[in-house]
């Protein structure tokens, strides 16, 4: 049995559709990402988080040299004798942070060469980020789309939330896989891009899973927007060939299609593959380089391996 056999087999998939027990598998796996803050929260409301805003909030931070203005029924009285000098406690305040998901699954994302297809990898992303925000308490809410739907999921708390987002997954991808309209997906990207504006509330920890082909200046102006008032995380779900063509003994050459378009392709010609290296390089620094200017950093993550090997991988690198 091959390794992708194997793999196919722990995940509870064939790599094509999706069900509910591949992705309540990931309910397990919530260590193996974090939703710690990055930056300071810019949400009014109250909950669990510690903002780094000092204020009069429930988590004691320090004891500092009383200040003009500071409220006097904070000195610490302890710290006061001591010292001799009058000293104030300062607090952190604890806001709340929704968690919100834009999970692309238009046809681009219907692809896939050795394990998975693009979008259900993404849906196992999606997965394993709602089930850890439940896990920590956070509201959880989704934004899915294809290449003619688009599926909202408010942000609530508990299990019934990411089963939710489960269910409209599973459903979306279903529609996906029976016919797509490639013509209407930058349409669609974009339009999920100024949706996400409207959905995600200020403060949030928003993740864009996509594989960004259809990134331009208007989308990226729809995540700068995002990216001034949450926490904007992209993560680009590709495929190996993406990268580069496949390795074969002598020349071979094969046509390919994306249901539209077909082309002739020489495998085995080191120029082809150099030039096919260097185009998609290019294309992944473009979208890269438009994160870059929205204020979002990218991480790549392969529809050839599980996501949890891939995790682990990288936070061993980390280490």
């Amino acid at each position: 049995m091959s390794k992708e056999q194997n793999w196919l087999g722990l995940l509870q998939t064939d790599g094509i559709t999706l069900s509910v027990p591949e992705l309540l598998r990931y309910r397990q796996l919530t260590h193996l990402i974090n939703l710690q803050p990055g930056k300071p929260h810019r949400a009014a409301m109250s909950g669990t988080y510690l903002s780094k805003h000092k204020g009069r909030g429930m988590e004691f931070d320090e004891a500092r040299h009383y200040q003009p203005g500071d409220d006097i029924r904070a000195i610490d009285w302890r710290v006061t004798a001591r010292t001799g000098k009058t000293h104030t406690k300062v607090y952190r305040e604890e806001r709340e942070r929704p968690v919100f998901i834009l999970c692309d699954l238009t046809g681009s994302m219907q692809f896939g060469t050795q394990l998975l297809l693009k979008s259900v990898q993404a849906a196992h992303v999606t997965s394993l980020i709602a089930w850890s925000a439940a896990q920590r308490g956070d509201k959880v809410g989704a934004l899915l789309f294809s290449d003619t739907e688009h599926r909202e999921c408010k942000p609530l708390s508990r299990q019934r939330a990411v089963l939710t987002i489960c269910h409209e997954l599973i459903r979306l991808q279903a529609h996906a896989t029976r016919g797509n309209d490639q013509a209407s997906a930058p349409a669609s990207f974009l339009d999920a891009c100024a949706r996400a504006r409207r959905l995600a509330r200020p403060g949030s920890l928003v993740y864009v899973i996509s594989d960004f082909t259809h990134m331009n200046d208007t989308a990226r102006q729809h995540i700068t927007h995002l990216a001034r008032h949450s926490e904007v995380k992209a993560l680009s779900i590709t495929d190996p060939i993406e990268h580069a063509l496949p390795q074969v003994s002598g020349t071979r050459q094969v046509s390919v299609t994306d249901g539209f378009i077909r082309q002739s392709w020489v495998l085995g010609d080191k120029q082809q593959q150099t030039q096919y290296r260097q185009q998609r390089e290019q294309q992944i620094g473009n979208i890269e380089h438009q994160l870059q200017l929205a204020g979002v950093r990218l991480q790549h993550l392969s529809a050839a391996m599980p996501i949890d090997e891939q995790l682990k991988l990288q936070g061993n690198r980390t280490k």
